[in-house]
Parts: C-alpha cells; sequence; structure tokens
C-alpha cells in the first residue's frame, strides 16, 4: 500500500489502522473524529498546517518497513 494525499484519514485507517500512532504524533488528534472519514488526507493537513508532503513521507516510509 503506498499512501497519497487524496486518500481520507478513514481509508488509511481502514487499510492500516496502525499508521493512526504516526498522525496522532504528528498533531492530526481527529483521528477518530466523524470528518475524518471524508476528509482526505490533503485537507487535513491544510487545517492543521502541516506539510502533507512531509507526513506522506513518514507514512509511507513505516509502511515500507513493515
Amino acid at each position: 500500500m503506498v499512501v497519497t494525499k487524496d486518500m481520507t484519514i478513514g481509508e488509511i485507517l481502514a487499510a492500516d489502522i496502525s499508521i493512526a500512532p504516526i498522525l496522532m504524533n504528528a498533531g492530526m488528534h481527529c483521528v477518530g473524529c466523524p470528518s475524518s472519514q471524508g476528509e482526505t488526507l490533503e485537507e487535513a493537513c491544510m487545517v492543521h498546517g502541516m506539510d502533507e508532503d512531509l507526513l506522506i513521507e513518514d507514512i509511507n516510509t513505516y509502511l515500507a518497513s513493515k
């Protein structure tokens, strides 16, 4: 699996729930929020003022190491 910015938080977590701590450590504490089901990673990063490319890199590096 490769995470992209157009995937929703819900899709990402449904594919691999172990990504939740990465999101939480990055400051995205809304992983359980109902809006995360329809919000893309790109949108969530914009709302939280995060660099989406860095977060995607962290997630995909983690997934590649599994």
